[in-house]
């Protein structure tokens, strides 16, 4: 028997909650790791107590902000790091495996907040149009390790 390396667990784990995500337009999925446990999860879409996208605007999504982008979501990681924060679980020297690469935002706070190592799946760049990853870079720039599963 083949057993699965921790990055295959992993990584589909973020694909099975990126299922649970009420985003009309993106699915998105994160697990946060840390000694090869899972300390915390996270989906894209709207902060608790406000409305589920694809029950409000089952057709279009939520509505778009300045930039195009919605404006009721969080991204997946935010989620992850908010739930463990908001739990007193520390989220430094862990690794996040996520869906989608981390959009500048998101890395900004991941390197804020401590997080070693990033494993990604898909391109966030390339799903917005864009011509390079800016998330990417910048965490690069400042010494978070980066791998695409």
């Amino acid at each position: 028997m083949n057993r699965p390396t921790f990055d295959e667990i992993f990584m589909h784990f973020a694909q099975n909650i990126a299922k649970m995500s009420h985003c009309v337009k993106m699915k998105v999925g994160a697990v946060l790791i840390k000694d090869t446990r899972i300390i915390s999860i996270g989906y894209n879409g709207p902060p608790a107590k406000t409305y589920n996208c694809d029950e409000t605007w089952p057709d279009v999504g939520c509505p778009r902000d300045e930039k195009g982008g919605c404006s009721m979501a969080l991204h997946a990681e935010h989620n992850a790091i908010i739930y463990a924060l908001k739990n007193n679980v520390s989220v430094n020297e862990t690794t996040l495996y996520v869906t989608l690469s981390p959009c500048l935002q998101c890395a900004k706070i991941i390197l804020s907040v401590g997080i070693k190592e990033i494993v990604y799946l898909e391109s966030y760049a390339k799903y917005k149009g864009q011509s390079c990853e800016e998330g990417l870079n910048f965490l690069k720039r400042f010494g978070i390790s980066l791998r695409i599963f």
